[in-house]
């Protein structure tokens, strides 16, 4: 305990994170990086596989296209009303009201037509100036993304042709296109069969590759269409090229590492850390309420003393890439959209293009908000096509964290999680529970075995306690986590102790719309009169990333590590005198080494 009091941060991160691999996956991105590393290399959470014309079945661009779900007309209304009830708290025009020249609406009797042509022209001279005014500070929002380079040298070829390379990344024409088709069927060249990280996502639809994303909505991406084996082999195919790629461990070396896992609160908890508590020591507390925003999912959870609450843990079914189809849904509605074919669920480049536009200009503020942007087209492998338009109601696909029935789901929820029993729930309290072992698990287990039984009819279903999936606010969430404690010294504390972690959190103006909803969600009847926000020692998107790197780096005894022989021979395994509950251990360390 000494040398911890008396050893510089900076010395110890280069003494014990040069071995240690941290692992932050997500349903969109994943975080991995050396511990010892100032910030993680941040890619999205996917493969593209080269796909054969012999494969039987049509053809998939997005290997879980086929669940998506068609919006009702139920879900339409409600999200046009959840709309205009925003508008009013933003102080716009509602969603369907006339709007001369995008300004509000005013009524005039006949004989005022002049003064309302005057008024209207002074009011769009008066937008013009302030749209013309407001840029954010982002270089690249303007520029368009290429599409990938999907050929490779063959290896048995005896030359090939060097601007052949480049063209996949560099394309000016239709033709050069063509051409790269043509010489790709030649024996100087072949198609690559995996493609990885954004890469992946600018994939023409037209080329004959399936993406493939294993985690999706804060789970395994399993269903009818896409079996857990492969979800598995999808996942240690992504994470084999980032450690080989991107970090430079090859598979001879890794016998000399070390990993920490970090994961979402949705998982169940085979792991040694989630992302709640990770991102308490990521920013040096021990308290605190966190509310992690991440792409396709929100979470609540409480951490009093470096402990997660188990009842205080909420999951809330929508993130980033929703604001993102909310903001496309919007400029359709005010026809600001240039007529384009933008699918943001079947051309993933299409998703990459609204969520660059909504970090560039999607902010929380009153009054109307209003852009000239630069709209890229991408369509079947040609050149992007720039379509410079304005973009109006900026402010209103954020609020959709408040109000969710803005953020209609365009895609199929996850099966249901009673076929994934969880022995290991580090927020349960099952150390004294003998658990029977699972020799009941066939090989039902993956699609295609035993006649190609359904995976829904196949999978053997366990008795389980569901994760809690709400679908309320946002403001709502975090009332009724912090609430759940039961004790007002606590509350009050959690209160004033809120932490917003996560790709989302990065909003402008979210913090203050947090408190001030936060403040009107908690009950008159509750003695609580304040609420803030803490600011975040480092970036959101990374800080659960950071936090796990200090919990690896603290732990000397190492005690509570799982050994690559242990893992070879039996795994985690019921009854098993390790588990990686133990890694409150690791917590306790993290916490001796804070409070000195």
């Amino acid at each position: 305990m000494d040398y911890l009091k008396s050893v510089v941060p900076s010395q110890l991160v280069a003494e014990r994170g040069s071995n240690l691999v941290v692992i932050n996956p997500g349903s969109a991105n994943i975080r991995i990086g050396l511990a010892q590393q100032e910030i993680p290399f941040n890619l999205p959470h996917c493969v593209a596989r080269y796909t054969t014309v012999g494969n039987q079945g049509p053809k998939r661009h997005v290997q879980d296209q086929m669940l998506n779900s068609q919006i009702t007309t139920a879900q339409h209304m409600e999200r046009e009303k959840a709309y205009d009830v925003i508008a009013s708290l933003l102080k716009i025009p509602f969603l369907d009201e006339e709007v001369a020249n995008n300004s509000f609406p005013r009524k005039f009797p006949p004989h005022q037509s002049l003064y309302k042509i005057l008024l209207n022209s002074a009011v769009k001279e008066r937008m013009m100036a302030r749209v013309d005014g407001y840029n954010p500070p982002n270089t690249r929002k303007d520029t368009a993304f290429t599409w990938a380079n999907i050929f490779e040298k063959n290896p048995d070829s005896s030359s090939a042709s060097e601007s052949l390379e480049n063209k996949g990344a560099n394309m000016e024409s239709v033709d050069q296109h063509e051409t790269n088709d043509k010489e790709a069927s030649s024996s100087e060249c072949k198609y690559r069969q995996f493609i990885y990280g954004e890469e992946a996502l600018r994939i023409s639809p037209s080329e004959p590759y399936c993406l493939r994303r294993p985690i999706r909505r804060g789970h395994f991406n399993v269903s009818q269409h896409y079996p857990a084996q492969q979800v598995l082999e999808d996942l240690f195919t992504i994470w084999d090229w980032i450690l080989i790629e991107k970090l430079h461990i090859p598979l001879s070396e890794r016998n000399m590492y070390s990993a920490i896992l970090v994961v979402p609160e949705t998982f169940d908890n085979r792991v040694v850390h989630q992302e709640g508590l990770a991102a308490v020591f990521g920013n040096g507390l021990s308290t605190a309420c966190v509310v992690n925003m991440g792409a396709q999912v929100t979470s609540v959870i409480c951490i009093e003393d470096g402990v997660a609450l188990p009842t205080t843990q909420m999951t809330l079914p929508f993130g980033g890439e929703d604001i993102s189809r909310c903001l496309l849904w919007t400029q359709r509605h005010h026809q600001t959209w240039p007529p384009i074919r933008t699918d943001a669920l079947t051309k993933p480049i299409d998703l990459l293009m609204l969520n660059r536009l909504k970090e560039s200009y999607c902010q929380i503020k009153e009054g109307e908000l209003d852009v000239v942007a630069v709209v890229h087209s991408y369509e079947n492998g040609t050149p992007a096509g720039s379509h410079k338009t304005r973009l109006t109601a900026l402010n209103v696909p954020p609020m959709g964290l408040f109000y969710p029935m803005l953020l209609v789901p365009d895609v199929y929820p996850p099966p249901p999680r009673s076929w994934f029993h969880d022995y290991e729930d580090m927020l349960e309290d099952t150390w004294h529970i003998e658990f029977p072992r699972r020799t009941d698990m066939s090989d039902g287990l993956y699609a295609g075995v035993n006649g190609g039984l359904s995976m829904w009819d196949n999978f053997p279903v366990f008795p389980t306690k569901p994760k809690r999936e709400e679908k309320v606010g946002l403001a709502e969430a975090i009332t009724s986590s912090i609430l759940s404690t039961g004790r007002i010294d606590l509350q009050r504390k959690l209160f004033c102790s809120m932490q917003l972690i996560g790709g989302v959190a990065l909003i402008g103006g979210l913090i203050s719309a947090v408190e001030e909803r936060v403040l009107h969600a908690i009950p008159s009847n509750e003695a609580i009169d304040t609420v803030e926000v803490l600011q975040s020692r480092t970036n959101p998107t990374f800080v659960s990333w950071k936090g796990g790197a200090v919990l690896g780096i603290l732990d000397f005894g190492r005690d509570a590590w799982i050994h690559r022989e242990d893992w070879i021979r039996s795994g985690i395994y019921e009854g098993s005198g390790r588990k990686y509950k133990d890694s409150y251990y690791l917590q306790a360390q993290a916490m001796c080494y804070i409070n000195s």
